[in-house]
């Protein structure tokens, strides 16, 4: 798993790229709550994720909690088809707040 980061003015933007797997979760699960624990939203962009698992959903679910629990946001963003099918088979499409792109989180004001 590859990431980068960028820390803008009012959120973080997470770039995931490659496998959030068994090997990788733990790495992706330390990038994420540190995100989360600036206090600013997260937006998870992972239109480079190529697999994720339940170690890589478990990651997300709670960074997630961690954020609500901050009172700040938690968005995935560009999720591909692949992802998506694992995110709505654990039913997880109907709490994480999801968006085709950054873009259109922002409008929505997530």
């Amino acid at each position: 798993m590859e990431h980068s980061i960028r820390d803008e003015a009012s959120a973080i933007v997470v770039e995931l790229a490659g496998d959030v797997d068994l090997e990788s979760s733990p790495s992706a699960r330390t990038i994420l709550l540190e995100c989360v624990g600036k206090g600013k939203s997260v937006y998870v962009d992972m239109a480079r994720v190529t697999y994720i698992d339940s170690s890589g959903v478990a990651s997300l679910v709670e960074s997630f909690q961690s954020a609500r629990a901050g009172g700040s946001g938690f968005t995935l963003i560009s999720v591909s088809e692949e992802v998506m099918r694992v995110i709505q088979l654990a039913r997880l499409d109907k709490i994480f707040t999801i968006h085709d792109n950054l873009d259109a989180a922002r409008q929505a004001g997530d």
